[in-house]
């Protein structure tokens, strides 16, 4: 059953197919100042029920990934992400990470494993 999501104002919404496993927390100076839980989906996962025009985004460092966010009310939505599998950016394995806290009454977040990451001295 898939599962939408949406920024707080509901300007920029997104479906994915099913809810996430687990999420994941990290703690690097990005996560934590945004406070997302990341749930992880292939691209072909991922759909953008907005217009692309309409979703703003932030690079930082080497410019790896894109976050994304609402350009009216400003909530992180979503980031995309070469896979890291290996340890080094693969991309042909590319990833989206949805902000599962946007998920909002259409999931239980509560029952949701949370994996947390050491992005703050790990990466």
């Amino acid at each position: 059953m898939p599962l939408k999501g949406s920024c707080h104002c509901g300007a920029t919404q997104f479906e994915v197919p099913e809810p996430p496993a687990s999420v994941t927390s990290c703690n690097c100076s990005f996560c934590a100042k945004r406070g997302a839980l990341h749930a992880y989906y292939p691209v072909a996962q991922f759909k953008l029920l907005t217009a692309r025009d309409r979703v703003s985004t932030y690079q930082w460092g080497h410019y790896v990934g894109q976050h994304h966010h609402c350009g009216i009310c400003g909530c992180g939505t979503y980031s995309e992400f070469p896979s890291f599998d290996t340890g080094e950016p693969d991309y042909d394995k590319m990833r989206v990470s949805v902000n599962a806290r946007l998920f909002g009454d259409d999931l239980d977040l509560a029952a949701i494993p949370i994996e947390y990451v050491n992005g703050k001295t790990d990466w």
